[in-house]
C-alpha cells in the first residue's frame, strides 16, 4: 500500500464520526417531529370532542329548562282557576242546595255493613333453602379432593 492511499483513508475516517453525528441528530429530529405530529393529532381530537362534549351539555341544559317550562306550564293549565274557567265557558255552574236532587232508590239500605271478598292470594310453598355451614377451608379441601379423585381415576384408566 502506498503512503498516499493510507492517508486518504485516514483523511475519509476524520469525518465519519461528524457523518454519524449529523445523521443521529437528522434522525432524532425526524423522530421529533413524528411524536410532534402525534401529539398534535391528539391535541386536536381532544380539543374537539371537548367543545363537542360542552355543545351537547348545553343542548342537555336547554332542554332540561324547556321540559320545566313545559311542565309549569302543563300545571297552570291543569290549575282549579283554569278549569273552572273552561267548565264555565262550557256551560257549568256551580250547584247550590236548591239544585241537587236525591234519587230514592228501593230496596237500597245506605247503612249496611259493606262486606267484601278476600283477594284469593296464591299460596305456592317457597323451597326450602339449603342450609349454609361449610367453611371456606372445608370447602378448598374438597375441591381438593374431588381433583384428587379425578386425577387417581385418570391414571388407572391410562395405566
Amino acid at each position: 500500500m502506498s503512503l498516499h492511499s493510507i492517508q486518504h483513508a485516514l483523511r475519509r475516517s476524520q469525518w465519519r464520526p461528524q457523518r454519524q453525528a449529523v445523521a443521529l441528530a437528522t434522525l432524532g429530529a425526524f423522530v421529533a417531529i413524528i411524536i410532534g405530529a402525534l401529539y398534535l393529532s391528539e391535541a386536536s381530537q381532544t380539543a374537539a370532542l371537548g367543545r363537542e362534549l360542552i355543545e351537547l351539555e348545553a343542548r342537555r341544559n336547554n332542554l332540561e329548562q324547556t321540559n320545566q317550562q313545559l311542565r309549569a306550564e302543563i300545571a297552570g293549565l291543569q290549575g282549579m282557576g283554569r278549569l273552572q274557567a273552561a267548565a264555565q265557558e262550557m256551560g257549568f255552574v256551580f250547584a247550590d242546595r236548591s239544585d241537587i236532587e236525591y234519587l230514592v232508590v228501593d230496596g237500597y239500605n245506605p247503612s249496611r255493613d259493606i262486606e267484601v271478598a278476600p283477594v284469593a292470594q296464591r299460596q305456592e310453598e317457597a323451597p326450602e333453602l339449603p342450609v349454609y355451614d361449610e367453611s371456606l377451608g372445608g370447602w378448598l379441601q374438597q375441591q381438593i379432593d374431588n381433583l384428587r379423585r379425578q386425577l387417581e381415576g385418570f391414571s388407572q384408566q391410562g395405566g
